[in-house]
């Protein structure tokens, strides 16, 4: 715990390290009242330059932030849920925060999302703004590119309730939502094996995030029990872009002893390893086959209609906003929520 020392010589144990500091905090640490620290952190004029200078070295040290809604409203601030996504466009994300929302005005919450675009700098700037407009609870999932948790550490220090869905860190800290992508992995897998696929290739996202190990090892187990020779090459785990994927996608398709079969960690890859093997002239499945983790609505739009292992994302985000909100209320328990994914077998996957 850090220390201080105070006008009374005394040394005392710093509040911001197990919740957020109010103005009580800094008022009862100096023996004077609300209104006086309130004034002096406005700079009143009512307010010696001593006390003002005094009030505000406590404020820094206590990393006091001010209420925005609270110096906005005389009556009781609104009640608001922060939500962090890293791409609002996708389907899944919406229909997560579709289900977060619903669930949170049930229960009288207002909720604010924030876009990262797969960028931790951006995710950290989020939580510092939920964190300064004192929002009741945060949900996250992670940017692809975030190793650094030390933001969430700071909301967990702070006694800030918090849940990640999808992507999760911390996983001793906060609870979490998450769905069976080792399970679906594993079952996808084994229907190509199934239907006449011999040479599978893994398109994944970063190797650092939970959602991608899980989805990895499901292939791999499939494999494994099918004693088929797991083959590096074939294995390809770097990052969500389009542009990326297709290049991965394209590489692979073109080797010498290419993959007759792709299993694609997400939407964003899935479409890139379809465009890669039509441009490329070859045929859905009887050349390669397809599964992706991706929506059920765009599966079916596009041809030949694509076999996918579909989230329940909507029941994914309410399931996270009921668990937050248990949070808020008080409950300290971690719970680990899975929520099922579903294999839907359409045209793209058994080999004619």
């Amino acid at each position: 715990m850090c220390t201080f020392a105070t006008s009374h010589d005394t040394n005392v144990e710093m509040v911001t390290n197990k919740r957020r500091t109010s103005l009580k905090d800094i008022a009862q640490e100096l023996g004077v009242s609300i209104a006086t620290v309130s004034r002096a952190l406005r700079s009143s004029p009512e307010i010696g330059a001593a006390m003002q200078e005094k009030v505000k070295e406590l404020a820094r040290k206590m990393n006091y932030r001010p209420n925005p809604f609270a110096q906005s409203l005389r009556k009781e601030a609104p009640r608001v849920i922060g939500v962090v996504v890293p791409n609002l466009v996708t389907h899944y994300y919406s229909a997560v925060l579709d289900g977060i929302e619903d669930e949170a005005r049930k229960a009288g919450y207002s909720v604010i999302s924030a876009n990262t675009h797969e960028d931790s700098e951006l995710e950290v700037k989020a939580i510092d703004n939920f964190i300064n407009l004192h929002v009741e609870g945060i949900i996250a999932c992670l940017a692809q590119d975030t190793r650094d948790y030390s933001h969430f550490e700071e909301i967990y220090n702070m006694q800030i309730p918090m849940v990640f869905f999808g992507r999760t860190c911390l996983s001793d800290k906060f609870s979490c939502v998450t769905a069976n992508g080792d399970i679906a992995a594993q079952q996808a897998t084994q229907h190509l094996i199934d239907t006449g696929s011999k040479r599978i290739a893994f398109i994944g996202g970063p190797n650092h995030l939970d959602m991608v190990v899980r989805r990895k090892h499901g292939y791999l187990e499939a494999l494994r029990e099918n004693r088929i020779p797991i083959e590096r090459d074939l294995v390809v785990c770097e990052k969500i872009d389009f542009d990326w994927a297709l290049e991965a996608a394209t590489r692979l398709l073109q080797m010498p002893n290419r993959p007759d079969a792709i299993l694609a960690f997400n939407d964003i890859i899935t479409f890139a390893a379809f465009t890669a093997i039509k441009q490329l002239g070859l045929r859905i499945p009887d050349d390669v086959a397809l599964i992706g983790f991706t929506d059920d609505v765009h599966a079916g739009y596009v041809t030949p209609r694509l076999s996918a292992i579909v989230d329940q994302s909507y029941e994914m985000g309410t399931e996270t906003c009921k668990l937050l909100l248990k949070n808020i209320n008080g409950d300290s328990h971690i719970y680990k929520k899975i929520v099922p994914q579903k294999l839907v077998i359409r045209e793209t996957s058994a080999k004619k």
